[in-house]
């Protein structure tokens, strides 16, 4: 995936927006989990003068705010309370669900103000999901191995407490057990195969689908159709949840209503 295209596009920055708008206004010290190209790392260095940009692998930011460190979010090296904001979006939909609730502890742990957490919102990761032809094991699209909404939000931070709550974008994308296992057996020939994240089963790069039968074409056929008429049942939702928690030794005021862009 062109990471400078998926900046420029629209959906991405109605999500980037919003990220900047949920960051708080007070603070000297944040951190950046999964900094990636450093699009966000920049925004925090614009706000606070200490930045810490953490990938697993080391990121390549020039900016003298910006601390640049080779990490994993699940086993963070910093000590209780090091950041008065800590940022983490597009993370933890590929942390492993085995490690996810240690992942969340270790934010909570960290911080010792703010977490602005931002995931895809009731995602269904059956759609675009990949077969890997390396190990034969189907994969989630885009290596997001978690879905989410506000009630799995919440329990994950619940040392925090929820101070905003924002909604963005819109998803349509729904699908079934039928559908997905008629997709399945005819290899996925739609899925995610453009993603950077490899088989979350092997380790492996996925590789596009070899030609499929006939038997898989018409399989494909049937899924898509299934899709098509469920899709007129079902009513869309949005694309990201966005929340900012605070630590409740600093907790002041209510949670502010929700909103959706």
């Amino acid at each position: 995936m062109n990471i400078h295209q998926y900046r420029e596009s629209k959906s991405e920055k109605a999500r980037a927006e919003d990220v900047v708008r949920m960051l708080p206004a007070e603070g000297r010290s944040a951190l950046d989990l999964g900094a990636r190209d450093g699009f966000f790392s920049l925004k925090l260095a614009e706000r606070y003068e200490n930045v810490t940009a953490l990938d697993l692998s080391e990121p390549l930011i020039n900016h003298p705010s910006v601390a640049c460190v080779k990490g994993d979010a699940c086993a963070l090296p910093f000590a209780d309370d090091a950041f008065d904001v800590v940022l983490c979006c597009e993370v933890l939909e590929h942390i492993p669900p085995r490690l996810l609730a240690s992942a969340c502890s270790g934010i909570a742990r960290v911080t010792k103000r703010h977490a602005v957490i931002g995931v895809p919102f009731r995602q269904d990761i059956r759609v675009g999901r990949t077969t890997c032809y390396s190990c034969g094991e189907t994969n989630p699209p885009w290596g997001h191995a978690n879905a989410f909404n506000e009630a799995r939000i919440q329990d994950l931070f619940s040392g925090l407490q929820l101070e905003q709550l924002s909604f963005v974008g819109t998803n349509e994308s729904f699908t079934n057990m039928t559908s997905t296992f008629l997709m399945d057996f005819a290899g996925n020939p739609y899925g995610t195969y453009d993603q950077d994240e490899a088989c979350i089963h092997c380790g492996r790069i996925l590789q596009p689908p070899p030609e499929r039968s006939i038997i898989q074409k018409l399989a494909t056929r049937a899924s898509i159709h299934l899709n098509r008429i469920q899709a007129s049942f079902t009513r869309p939702h949005p694309n990201w949840i966005h929340c900012r928690f605070v630590k409740s030794h600093a907790a002041v005021g209510r949670v502010t209503q929700a909103t959706m862009r």
